[in-house]
């Protein structure tokens, strides 16, 4: 993993340590893009409908102009948990930036994949 890849580590934990301490928001992803510029979110969970951190990012980032994306990663627990898209994240994903890299793994073996080595299922979401 690149200095950069730690950073973004980094940048998802702390916001996962800040905010996620409920049940509405338990998980946090931080993806950059290839100018460096890092995007971050939670999740929101709802009695209507979760949405995933992920594409929480997603949308943080449209905001501002960026359209492509080079590296997610997603932790939970507070920061304590590194984990991959689910399925149907890892799908959207997939259909808007098909050469993104994930990072994956526990907390002391973490690697750098590209996203075309995880699975999708649609409809497989737990508001990662």
């Amino acid at each position: 993993m690149r200095d950069t890849d730690r950073a973004l580590v980094q940048a998802a934990t702390a916001v996962a340590k800040l905010r996620c301490r409920s049940q509405q928001h338990t998980v946090a992803s931080a993806a950059r893009n290839a100018d460096g510029r890092v995007f971050t979110g939670v999740n929101v969970r709802h009695a209507s409908g979760d949405v995933c951190a992920e594409l929480v990012v997603i949308g943080t980032a449209a905001t501002q102009g960026v359209t492509e994306l080079e590296t997610i990663v997603t932790v939970a627990d507070r920061g304590r948990e590194v984990t991959a898209p689910c399925g149907s994240c890892a799908q959207v994903l997939r259909d808007h930036f098909p050469a993104l890299r994930v990072i994956v793994g526990p907390v002391d073996d973490l690697r750098v994949v590209p996203l075309a080595d995880l699975p999708t299922t649609a409809g497989s979401g737990t508001a990662g």
